[in-house]
């Protein structure tokens, strides 16, 4: 059976538009989790910090950002039309990327903070729970396709 040329250009068209589109999708939600991030950042400075210390406002900070990252995953997930475990894995590396790009980079650029204060972030010095939130970024999508079945 012969396909004709134009009928499989056209379906590689479709192809490359349906992953633009999951890309574009992705960085949308990424950047959902991002605006929530930098609210809960602002709450942990402004009233978790002075009213409870370091250790339990990290602490605290750590878990509301992981739900935050949650609550968003499974409120878009079919949006973004993940069908596959793949999918949801290779969408939470993505977001993992651009996590850290993004935290590096304005971190070091932006805030003009040196490397090894931006490393420490990664430790749980001071209850900080940053190395599980990005855990929760990575699988955020695949628990929130099978808790959306």
């Amino acid at each position: 059976m012969h396909s004709h040329p134009a009928k499989v250009a056209a379906l590689l068209r479709a192809l490359r538009t349906c992953k633009t589109m999951f890309i574009v999708k992705s960085m949308t939600v990424w950047f959902l989790i991002l605006l929530g991030a930098i609210a809960n950042g602002a709450f942990r400075e402004a009233e978790l910090l002075p009213r409870l210390g370091t250790t339990p406002a990290y602490l605290l900070s750590g878990a509301l950002l992981s739900l935050v990252i949650l609550a968003i995953t499974l409120a878009c997930i079919r949006w973004v039309g993940v069908q596959s475990n793949a999918q949801a894995l290779c969408m939470g590396a993505f977001w993992l990327l651009l996590t850290l790009c993004f935290e590096s980079g304005f971190g070091h650029f932006v805030q003009g903070r040196p490397w090894p204060d931006l490393l420490r972030a990664y430790t749980f010095q001071d209850g900080n729970l940053w190395p599980l939130v990005l855990l929760v970024t990575l699988f955020a999508p695949l628990i929130a396709l099978r808790a959306r079945g």
